[in-house]
């Protein structure tokens, strides 16, 4: 596809809506008000969209069914066009609908002007674009159930790699890189059944609204709703033309999903570190430097990161577009298409390659250990273990932080003190402080529901693999319907 002034073809474009003006639209004028640039995009949904609203005027009989047919063999054969290459748009035509009604009239005639009836280009983008945006969620939602599939599979294998958890960016308390990678399962989690209830909200169908008022035309509004495979239609024409909070909406979730995935890369582009050096990026997802022969940097993860800005731009975009609207259709919502392609286009572009990066990162689980070692990550353990012994929290969490006070001073952890040395804080300390406080005990003994345990982390990604599968049976019978 592409735009053109004029096609070799094509007869210089007479404004559909002309009839009025008694002068034509300046050079710079068609310019700057066309959106065939971008709107092309469209063209899928705007042909669909049109055949049924053609069938439908056919079969009430508001239009002849011979003229029926034949827009509808018409639009057919533009989409076949479209597809193979063959047809060249006309900036002057403004925009995916008047360039493809113009075509269509000249290739068929009088019967193309018939089309028309009883719509507007206002509920005709409108439809266009849920359409558009409902496919492209469902996309999304399969690239984010992906997503969720690779972080399970990576949890399982690292069930025992045990790695210091932090808060504030400081070591905090061990955790296991499983119950780290299972929390973004359910982040994602999050974004995906977010993407079902806005492709909920999105999927009602606004053609038959007309300009702003409806038409006096006997539509039959659920008939060309069933054939787009709409739920359900909209019931107030003005607010059916205007809306664009599925646009926000979707925009919004998709500025979730940018955040998740820069949180993520963040953490990757910090363990990536020489200081961390807990993972390591495969060649393939990494870069080097032109004048440091050493360097290996993280450039994927990092761009995911600056790509989420550009995401969360868009949606601050959208909502200032649409805060001084006032009913119904304003040429300002022509500007409601660029940034949510974009927004979509870079969450298909982030999200395939930061499944390929992490799962072909290596992970250094001996780094992980020592992190987790250092800082004291086992202090709540020796409070939770005084407590056992019968001393209440808070006087248990004085002691501990003297015991810590003192480690630091003789540059020893927890671990390294001898029974002397504990006793001298408290006389309840025995021998088994040394098992409370290891590692392993810190980790396999938070067997509370959403805890790091083993066993605990096991049944979570039990829970997740069958949550997926659920879906993706649910996602295949749906296709199968469709």
């Amino acid at each position: 596809m592409s735009t053109a002034d004029q096609s070799a073809d094509r007869k210089p474009h007479v404004k559909l809506w002309g009839g009025r003006f008694q002068k034509s639209t300046d050079k710079k004028v068609d310019d700057f008000n066309s959106s065939i640039r971008f709107d092309q995009r469209l063209y899928k949904q705007d042909i669909a969209g049109s055949i049924a609203h053609a069938r439908m005027l056919g079969k009430q009989k508001i239009i002849a069914e011979a003229d029926s047919e034949a827009i509808i063999d018409g639009l057919r054969e533009i989409r076949r066009d479209i597809d193979a290459g063959k047809i060249t748009f006309l900036v002057d035509a403004e925009d995916i609908h008047m360039n493809i009604e113009t075509i269509l009239t000249e290739r068929i005639g009088d019967a193309g002007k018939r089309l028309h009836t009883g719509r507007s280009r206002n509920d005709q983008v409108a439809v266009d674009l849920r359409m558009y945006l409902r496919d492209a969620m469902e996309e999304i939602r399969a690239m984010v159930m992906h997503l969720m599939g690779v972080l399970t599979t990576l949890a399982e294998s690292h069930v025992e790699t045990i790695m210091p958890g932090y808060t504030h960016l400081q070591k905090a308390q061990p955790v296991t890189l499983a119950h780290h990678f299972m929390a973004y399962y359910e982040m994602f989690k999050r974004d995906y059944a977010r993407l079902h209830d806005c492709h909920a909200r999105t999927n009602v169908m606004p053609l038959g609204s007309g300009a702003l008022a409806g038409t006096t035309y006997p539509l039959d509004r659920e008939s060309v709703a069933r054939e787009l495979g709409f739920a359900a239609i909209s019931q107030n024409s003005l607010d059916a033309v205007s809306d664009r909070d599925f646009v926000i909406e979707l925009c919004s979730v998709l500025s979730t999903v940018m955040m998740h995935l820069s949180r993520f890369s963040e953490e990757l582009i910090l363990w990536s570190s020489h200081e961390f050096a807990f993972v390591e990026m495969d060649d393939a997802f990494s870069t080097g430097s032109s004048i440091m022969p050493q360097k290996k940097n993280p450039d994927v993860a990092e761009l995911i990161r600056g790509k989420a800005g550009r995401v969360y731009g868009h949606l601050m975009g959208l909502l200032t577009t649409m805060k001084g609207l006032p009913l119904a259709y304003n040429k300002d919502m022509q500007e409601d298409k660029e940034p949510i392609f974009d927004a979509v286009d870079t969450v298909k572009l982030c999200v395939p390659v930061f499944c390929d990066m992490i799962a072909t990162m290596k992970v250094h689980k001996a780094r992980l250990l020592t992190g987790a070692k250092g800082g004291f990550t086992n202090a709540t353990d020796v409070a939770d273990y005084l407590v056992k012994k019968g001393l209440p929290f808070r006087e248990a969490h004085s002691v501990v932080g003297q015991v810590v006070f003192y480690s630091i001073a003789h540059q020893k952890s927890l671990d390294e003190l001898s029974m002397d040395e504990y006793k001298t804080f408290s006389p309840v300390i025995e021998e088994d402080i040394y098992h409370a406080i290891s590692m392993e005990t810190c980790v396999n003994d938070r067997k509370v529901v959403g805890g790091p345990a083993k066993e605990v982390s096991l049944k979570a990604i039990e829970n997740a693999k069958a949550y997926l599968t659920a879906e993706m049976s649910v996602s295949w019978a749906a296709t199968l319907s469709s």
